[in-house]
C-alpha cells in the first residue's frame, strides 16, 4: 500500500508529492493547494485512516511554540510510516565544526523547532534535517537577479545547502526502503561561504558581484542576521550510507548551473 497523506503541500512538499505521484503512489495533503482542509478534523482523520505514509513539512507555531500537526492530530494517528521536515538549525552554532546526526541539538535559536524535532523522533518519524534550500523559482540567482543579494564579511562563516529536488529524492528513498526511524541530514558535499554563492551566480549571470559589506551596512533583516548568527558544516555521510541516497547536485556549481 502507497498512500501519502502530507501536512503542508509548500515548497519542498510540491517536489516531493510530485515524485511519489510520478513513482505511482496516491498522494493527498493539507495546505492551499492540498485537497484536505487542515481544519476540517473529519476529512483529516479520514485521510489519515487510508495512509500508508505520513508526511509533516509543517513548522512549529511563532507564537507557541508548538507543533500544530501534532497538539491537532498527534492523538489521530495510525500505525504508519511517519516523516518529518525538520531544520539543520537544530544543531546551532559550531564555530564552523561538522556536524552530523549524533551532534547535540537544542542550543541554537530554533529552540522551537528543536523540541518538534525531539517529539517526531520520540514517534519514531524519519526526520530529515534540511540546510538551506534552493531550487527553480528560489535560489541566489533570483536574488542577484532581483538586487537581493549581499555580501557580508563575516571571515570564515560556512553554511550548508541542498537543492529540493535532492530532497524529494532523499524522501522518497526512505519512503521506499527498510531504512529505520531516527535523523537524517540531507545536504550537498560541498558546505561554503554565501559569498562564494553569491560570486559564482553573478559569474553565470554576467554581472558584477555587490559590494563587501559589514551586517549593519547591509541593513538586513532580523530574520537575515539570525542566518549570520551560526556557523557549521552538515554532513549528509548517514543518509548516503543508510538511505542510498546520492545528491544528484553535489555541490552548489552543479545546481544552479542547472538552474541557470
Amino acid at each position: 500500500m502507497t498512500h501519502l497523506f502530507i501536512f503542508g503541500l509548500g515548497y519542498t512538499a510540491k517536489r516531493i508529492a510530485a515524485s511519489a505521484k510520478a513513482a505511482g503512489w496516491t498522494v493527498n495533503a493539507t495546505g492551499s493547494d492540498g485537497d484536505v482542509e487542515f481544519a476540517d478534523r473529519e476529512s483529516v482523520i479520514a485521510a489519515l485512516e487510508k495512509a500508508s505514509h505520513v508526511l509533516s513539512s509543517v513548522p512549529p507555531d511563532r507564537e507557541s511554540g508548538l507543533d500544530p500537526v501534532l497538539d491537532a492530530y498527534g492523538r489521530d494517528f495510525p500505525r504508519a510510516w511517519y516523516g518529518y521536515l525538520s531544520s539543520t538549525g537544530v544543531y546551532g552554532d559550531t564555530g564552523g565544526a561538522w556536524v552530523d546526526e549524533a551532534s547535540p541539538t537544542g542550543s541554537g535559536r530554533r529552540t522551537a523547532r528543536s523540541d518538534a524535532d525531539a517529539l517526531w523522533l520520540k514517534l519514531g518519524a524519519r526526520v530529515f534535517r534540511l540546510p538551506g534550500i534552493y531550487g527553480p523559482g528560489r535560489s541566489i540567482l533570483d536574488r542577484v537577479q532581483d538586487g537581493k543579494a549581499h555580501r557580508i564579511d563575516l571571515p570564515g562563516q560556512v553554511f550548508s545547502r541542498v537543492h529540493v529536488d535532492d530532497i524529494a529524492s532523499g524522501v522518497m528513498a526512505a519512503l521506499t526502503s527498510e531504512a529505520p526511524s531516527g535523523a537524517y541530514n540531507l545536504a550537498d558535499n560541498l558546505p561554503c561561504s554565501q559569498n562564494v554563492l553569491v560570486e559564482y551566480a553573478c559569474d553565470l549571470l554576467g554581472v558584477e558581484p555587490p559590494p563587501l559589506q559589514s551586517i549593519e551596512e547591509a541593513g538586513l533583516s532580523p530574520m537575515a542576521r539570525g542566518f549570520y548568527a551560526e556557523n557549521r558544516r552538515v554532513a549528509n555521510g548517514k543518509a548516503r550510507r543508510v538511505l542510498g541516497w546520492e545528491p544528484a547536485y553535489p555541490t552548489y556549481r552543479e545546481g544552479l548551473l542547472d538552474l541557470f
